[in-house]
């Protein structure tokens, strides 16, 4: 039951759709333009940088206020498992930004909302997938390609720490936290497969930080 709970404090927040709301003042459905995604990208490749920095910056911001609520609500009840609730509240942040149910469950891809979960997790996480999506992204230009690898990477460090025993949980949990990333690594590369084909034929769009979108 607790594990639904924070699921679905996670998911209220983030149902803030950062990208559609900015869009909206701006006169524009974002869904509507680029490639009809409600993130961080599409918002910067349809309204400039300004707008991608606040959409990355808001939606890494509301996964990681829905973590860090959890970890004040629950934090004596639920010590021993603080990191997996802290996980669920992420995972059901990204399930409210790629499903959110006032926009006909038509959103992002929940990339930022990642990086958000990971920031939040733990600081040992960060540096890690820093060098794989910024590495990824200044070679190739493929914002898709850096964050599925984000993906596999964020997948290795939590069994990677959670076997050296960072996280003081039990096997059972631990066992369980693995499975809920997976899911969520699923989840992304579910929601690129049209990235991922577009990869395979070398007809992905390449993003660049200047005029040349």
């Amino acid at each position: 039951m607790i594990r639904l709970v924070c699921l679905f404090i996670g998911y209220i927040f983030g149902c803030f759709q950062t990208a559609y709301i900015y869009g909206r003042l701006h006169g524009i459905d974002i869904r509507k333009y680029g490639s009809g995604n409600a993130g961080t990208t599409n918002s910067l490749r349809v309204l400039g940088k300004k707008a991608g920095a606040i959409v990355l910056l808001c939606d890494i911001l509301k996964t990681g206020l829905a973590m860090t609520l959890i970890r004040f609500l629950f934090r004596e009840q639920y010590g021993d498992i603080l990191y997996l609730l802290a996980l669920y509240a992420g995972a059901g942040a990204i399930l409210g930004h790629n499903f959110p149910f006032f926009l006909k469950f038509k959103g992002g891809k929940g990339i930022a909302c990642t990086a958000g979960l990971i920031i939040f997790f733990h600081p040992y996480m960060l540096l890690p997938q820093v060098i794989t999506f910024f590495g990824t992204f200044f070679i190739t230009h493929y914002v898709s390609l850096g964050s599925l690898l984000v993906q596999l990477v964020l997948i290795a460090e939590m069994v990677l720490f959670g076997q050296m025993g960072l996280w003081g949980m039990s096997q059972a949990a631990l066992n369980e936290l693995y499975l809920v990333t997976v899911l969520l690594a699923i989840l992304a590369f579910w929601g690129h497969r049209a990235n991922i084909d577009r990869l395979l034929h070398k007809t992905e769009r390449k993003t660049y930080l200047s005029k040349k979108n």
